[in-house]
């Protein structure tokens, strides 16, 4: 039995509606998953009817883009209640941002002679989450790039002529946000950082764990930030961070977090969640 505790659909940067992201959970084994899309929890409720369907353990969760002196870093919040007013402000707070970002961009393309209409873009996002890839997606729709990568290197990339910053919480709030919403706060892809200074700061604001395992992280990455993270007296989690077909063959069960550690993960969840943090798959 495994855990992949990093997912997107469609209701975020991924192509998987929540109901093919469940059914592909169940067909490659795993017995147990999160739904993590960026700055959204839409995609929950579906999630959630699907994987009891399916008779996988669910774990509502969202991927927040936080500040941490000064440092662009990702946290994942699992067990959320969406509903928690301050948690359900902030998220709201997170869409108009994005909207406001995805009509930057498009208005910076535009002064360069390509137009993409926001409107499309946010489309494609099903109006609730949309970012870069979107417009990528729009670029290479309306012939512009002829791919994702192209897209990003020409006028997407940090630099690039329709890049614009984003809108990032400090991480202390978010951690707070997360807490306070009955969830745990987990560092994500902390390899892809290089900024392992910075985790002492971040126990004190209240980290909860470390992403251990991730696509993007070597065995020896791994087994490193297992030592780190017991170091610092933290949970271990991982997952695949699937985007559905984005990014080539789907990710999702790729990385398998190993049941007894996603079994210590759960009952840190079960007493703390103001709403029920899992959806046990029937017995």
């Amino acid at each position: 039995m495994f855990a992949d505790l990093h997912l997107h659909t469609c209701f975020s940067d991924g192509t998987f509606t929540p109901e093919e992201l469940v059914r592909t959970a169940a067909e490659r084994g795993l017995s147990a998953i999160a739904l993590s899309d960026h700055d959204t929890m839409a995609g929950c409720p579906r999630a959630r009817a699907a994987s009891i369907e399916h008779g996988l353990d669910f774990i509502p969760a969202c991927e927040l883009t936080v500040d941490h002196e000064g440092r662009e870093l990702h946290v994942l919040g699992y067990g959320l209640d969406p509903e928690q007013p301050a948690l359900a402000a902030f998220l709201a707070c997170c869409r108009e941002a994005r909207h406001d970002r995805i009509r930057e961009m498009a208005r910076r393309l535009l002064e360069r002679g390509v137009d993409i209409p926001a409107d499309s873009v946010e489309a494609l996002a099903h109006l609730e989450s949309p970012g870069r890839p979107h417009i990528g997606q729009a670029l290479v729709d309306s012939g512009h790039c002829t791919s994702l990568d192209e897209a990003f290197e020409r006028f997407l990339k940090k630099g690039r002529p329709g890049w614009a910053p984003k809108w990032r919480i400090a991480s202390a709030e978010a951690m707070t946000l997360i807490h306070r919403a009955g969830g745990l706060a987990v560092l994500a892809h902390p390899g892809l950082y290089r900024l392992d200074d910075a985790i002492p700061s971040l126990c004190e604001a209240g980290l909860d764990g470390l992403e251990c395992y991730h696509s993007k992280h070597s065995p020896s990455a791994a087994i490193y930030y297992r030592e780190l993270a017991d170091r610092h007296q933290l949970l271990v989690t991982g997952g695949s961070d699937c985007h559905g077909f984005t990014k080539g063959a789907p990710l999702i069960g790729g990385v398998k977090l190993e049941w007894n550690l996603f079994d210590i993960f759960r009952q840190r969840l079960l007493p703390s969640a103001a709403t029920p943090a899992i959806t046990p798959h029937p017995n």
